[in-house]
C-alpha cells in the first residue's frame, strides 16, 4: 500500500466506497451516483493547504481509502469495506499523522467519531488520541440524528 495526494482522477475509486451505505453509515450519506463524488472530490482539491491536506491509500493501482485533515485540524479517514479489519488504515494514519503535524505545523489534531463506531474510536485510541467530550445529535446522516465522540491529539 501507499500513500499520495488525492488527485482529480480519483472519483471513480472513491464512488466505488462512497456509493456503500455500509461504509458510509458513519461518514456521510451515501453518494447516489459519480458527479456526487466528483463533486467531493472536486471541494477537496480546491480547498486551501492550510486547510485540508487528503491522501488516497493505493493498493495494487486502486485507491482503497483516503485520510487527511479536512477543517485543520480535523482528521478523517474512511476505507473501502472489502480492507476492513487488515490494519491498513493504522499502518496509513502511523505515517501520515506525523507528516501532517509537521508539513501543517498543528499544535493538535482532532477526531469527531459515532459512538457506534467502536473500529474507529478502538484506532484512534491506540494512536494515542484521548476522549474529551461527548454530544448528542451532533449530525444528520441519511435522515438519522447521530451522536459524537470527540478525540484530541497533542503534537
Amino acid at each position: 500500500m501507499t500513500l499520495r495526494p488525492l488527485r482529480a482522477g480519483d472519483a471513480t475509486d472513491l464512488h466505488r466506497f462512497f456509493s456503500d451505505p455500509v461504509a458510509m453509515q458513519y461518514f456521510d450519506t451515501p453518494h447516489r451516483d459519480i458527479a456526487q463524488s466528483e463533486a467531493w472530490l472536486t471541494g477537496t482539491l480546491r480547498a486551501p493547504l492550510s486547510d485540508t491536506r487528503e491522501y488516497a491509500l493505493v493498493r495494487d493501482g486502486c485507491v482503497i481509502g483516503k485520510a487527511g485533515i479536512w477543517k485543520a485540524p480535523e482528521l478523517g479517514f474512511f476505507l473501502e469495506r472489502a480492507a476492513w479489519g487488515q490494519g491498513l488504515m493504522r499502518e496509513a494514519l502511523e505515517v501520515l499523522i506525523p507528516h501532517l503535524f509537521t508539513t501543517m505545523n498543528l499544535p493538535h489534531m482532532l477526531a469527531d467519531v459515532d459512538p457506534d463506531n467502536a473500529a474507529s474510536l478502538m484506532l484512534l485510541r491506540g494512536l494515542g488520541f484521548v476522549e474529551t467530550h461527548r454530544a448528542a445529535r451532533t449530525i444528520q446522516i441519511s435522515g438519522k440524528w447521530c451522536d459524537s465522540v470527540y478525540l484530541h491529539l497533542a503534537s
